[in-house]
């Protein structure tokens, strides 16, 4: 059981990483519409060094892909079906819960339906297998 919980709270920090920067990361992106070149080549690594010189793009963006390096060694050891149900799921979850505190609009009472829809469908599948592996 302690194997489970590890391998829970791996795929949890993995959903938090993930949700709680793609609202940074569609912030850190504004302005690269105005980023115009000649011809693509060009326009390509134009828009490369908008996004990696520009701090609100590049934290998040290195954030983000620690989530997917400690997903890469989570898959190891962690039912693969419950892998990807609890990080993508909570993916949204937390996507939504940061939007939300940055001020944009979620949605209303649908979106807070949604979350809990999501929240009781994760634990109920975690209990599944929490009780599978005794």
């Amino acid at each position: 059981m302690f194997s489970i919980s590890v391998e829970v709270c791996c795929l949890l920090l993995v959903a938090l990483l993930w949700g709680g920067t793609n609202p940074f990361l569609k912030r850190g992106t504004e302005g690269i519409e105005k980023v115009r070149s000649r011809n693509f080549v060009i326009q390509l690594f134009a828009e490369m060094k908008f996004l990696f010189l520009n701090y609100k793009y590049l934290v998040p963006f290195v954030l983000n892909q620690s989530g997917s390096v400690i997903y890469y060694f989570t898959l190891a050891s962690t039912d693969l079906s419950l892998a990807v149900l609890l990080s993508n799921s909570l993916t949204f979850l937390f996507t939504l819960l940061t939007g939300k505190f940055l001020g944009e609009d979620i949605g209303g009472k649908q979106a807070m339906i949604g979350m809990l829809l999501i929240i009781v469908g994760v634990s109920l599948c975690v209990a599944s297998t929490v009780s599978m592996e005794t």
